[in-house]
């Protein structure tokens, strides 16, 4: 009876190496293969040219025309904390450069951050093709076919996002997801390590970590979600104490000294659905204030055109 029972998955998973195989193609023509073995609906495509390994990561060296060299510390620091508490789900990307020897080709910053953090070995996807919209469009592919976990499911958006140039809309069309979707998933990222790993392990539902999200304290985070795997609480339970302030602390007393709105995280995230960024929604007693995160001037540009369609003329601001 156990034998017929699918294989359950690791806790924490492996990002987008969950979509490729996990060691080179055979050296037989494409011709000489067993039909047996080509993929069936529902199962993941081929992946010509790139296979998943966990390497030594003191078998890989930077790429020498990297043209970053500087990485903002507070972001770094993060990063190693979030792999010493969940691991790495975004493998970085290298090329053999000898029988036991790799270049980078993305990734540094996790590979610095993995090696901060004390770990041994890295996932990392082994690239033997310099065609990167093939990779990217098999890792597309897969994607549809795979069964994630939330927080891996989040993990390879973030890494095609980045790593790969996909846009919202292109990932939001190749796998039949809407970009509000897609939002919502990524969000699962800013939550704090202990609760991530909560919900790659699988106690703590998806719909359980985006009520978390209006929760800006990392601990107040930890303490309901201890509060949801004890006491069985729901999805709507859980709503309803981030709602009321129901979780102790500063957050609480702050609730009581300034007023609120029914709806108004629901127009939070319907502002940062749009604009594709985080939007935070206060509101005081005389008068309410909107603010809008952006990454680099680009990304301010983009955000004001999706505000005001006039600014599509390519004007400075």
């Amino acid at each position: 009876m156990n034998a017929s029972r699918p294989q359950q998955r690791r806790g924490l998973g492996r990002g987008l190496g969950s979509l490729i195989p996990t060691a080179p193609p055979p050296s037989a023509r494409p011709d000489e293969a067993d039909a047996s073995q080509e993929p069936q609906p529902g199962d993941l495509a081929p992946v010509e040219g790139a296979y998943f390994a966990e390497l030594p990561i003191g078998q890989i060296v930077p790429n020498h025309v990297q043209p970053r060299s500087v990485f903002d510390e507070e972001a770094m620091a993060e990063l190693v904390h979030s792999i010493k508490e969940i691991g790495l789900l975004q493998p970085i990307v290298v090329r053999r450069s000898g029988p036991d020897a790799y270049e980078l080709v993305m990734g540094e910053r996790r590979w610095r951050a993995s090696q901060e953090a004390g770990r041994e070995t890295i996932p990392a996807i082994v690239r033997e093709t310099e065609d990167t919209d093939m990779l990217r469009d098999a890792l597309l592919e897969n994607l549809h076919r795979s069964q994630l976990n939330p927080l891996e499911e989040a993990s390879a958006y973030s890494q095609l996002l980045e790593d790969f140039g996909c846009t919202h809309e292109e990932l939001a069309g190749r796998i039949g997801r809407s970009r509000p979707q897609i939002s919502n998933t990524l969000r699962l990222l800013r939550l704090s390590p202990e609760v991530q790993r909560r919900v790659a392990a699988g106690v703590l539902s998806a719909g359980h970590a985006r009520s978390l999200l209006a929760v800006e304290d990392p601990e107040i985070q930890d303490r309901l979600a201890q509060r949801v795997v004890a006491e069985g609480i729901s999805v709507r339970g859980l709503e309803e104490i981030v709602a009321v302030g129901e979780h102790g602390g500063a957050q609480r007393r702050s609730r009581r000294n300034k007023p609120t709105a029914p709806g108004l995280a629901d127009l939070a995230e319907r502002l940062s659905d749009r604009l594709e960024t985080r939007v935070k929604v206060d509101l005081g007693r005389t008068k309410g204030k909107i603010t809008v995160e952006f990454a680099s001037l680009d990304d301010l540009r983009r955000i004001v055109d999706v505000m005001d369609p006039r600014n599509r003329d390519d004007r400075p601001i």
